[in-house]
């Protein structure tokens, strides 16, 4: 993906709250929806600040890491840009204007002000009370490391997911979970949990489409993004232990599926998952 040197959102803000409270993952609208939302365990940064060899290599090893956030911030402000350019074009073409989230920078854990509190197991989640997307941007090294989903775009579409949840808020999809939420039962719920999943798979494909449109892409992006899509599926995940009435984001074959039908059609109009029986 051709991202240095483009335009970064000013819609981001950093910040880690040690504090107690209650691991709220669930926000009381998405479950706090992440591409990790189980069996993924964050990585501590001052865990490995703690690695170096004496004063001068934790200072050296410091300026590194220091540099390396830096540099996964800028991207991932790029990428919220994009989402931004994408997304006010589209809801312009629906008659409607586009409200644009914050992506919130955190590491080990952070106390959101709509969705509680969320620890290092949670990966990148958004909270729709807040219209935040929340990323402990250490999630990068585990997505390529544990999960064998590497490349720039495996990341990008990490985010992209994260605000397709944005876009189903601000079109009234999330508000109608949660009422859901407290009428069906479990096993009820988590299908549709499913297809919520899926329909901002679909968005985040809708988006990558207008990236090849604006000449983004490089080669190879596409499968990276599938590759993540295919790493986090509940089937890929859980390796059978729960049933699949259990699954929560759907299979690795759904994701791709998804995915790729918003990135081949561009069309928003035809991510209506909880309609479709494509499935």
């Amino acid at each position: 993906m051709q991202w240095m040197g483009r335009r970064e959102s000013s819609n981001a803000e950093e910040g880690s709250s040690s504090g107690g409270g209650r691991m709220a993952l669930g926000g009381g609208v998405l479950g706090i929806i992440g591409v990790i939302i189980y069996m993924f365990t964050g990585v501590n940064p001052s865990q490995i600040l703690q690695g170096g060899d004496g004063q001068t290599g934790g200072s050296q090893q410091n300026t590194k890491l220091t540099e390396s956030k830096s540099k996964e911030q800028s991207f991932a402000r790029v990428v919220l840009a994009d989402t931004e350019d994408t997304w006010h074009q589209l809801f312009k073409q629906m008659g409607g204007t586009y409200q644009e989230p914050t992506i919130h920078f955190f590491e080990g854990q952070v106390e959101t002000s709509g969705c509680g509190f969320a620890g290092e197991a949670s990966g990148p989640f958004y909270c729709p009370a807040d219209r935040k997307v929340y990323i402990d941007l250490t999630f990068f090294n585990e997505l390529e490391q544990r999960f064998g989903a590497a490349g720039d775009f495996a990341r990008a579409y990490v985010i992209a997911h994260e605000v397709g949840h944005h876009v189903q808020k601000l079109l009234g999809v999330s508000d109608k979970m949660q009422q859901a939420r407290e009428q069906l039962s479990e096993e009820e719920y988590n299908k549709l949990s499913v297809k919520l999943e899926l329909q901002a798979d679909f968005y985040a494909g809708v988006w990558a489409h207008y990236q090849q449109k604006r000449g983004f892409l490089e080669t190879g992006d596409i499968e990276e993004a599938l590759n993540a899509a295919n790493a986090i599926g509940d089937d890929r995940l859980t390796q059978g232990r729960v049933s699949p009435d259990s699954f929560t984001h759907g299979t690795s074959a759904q994701r791709m599926h998804w995915f790729k039908k918003g990135y081949e059609t561009g069309d928003v109009k035809q991510g209506d998952t909880f309609g479709s029986g494509e499935l």
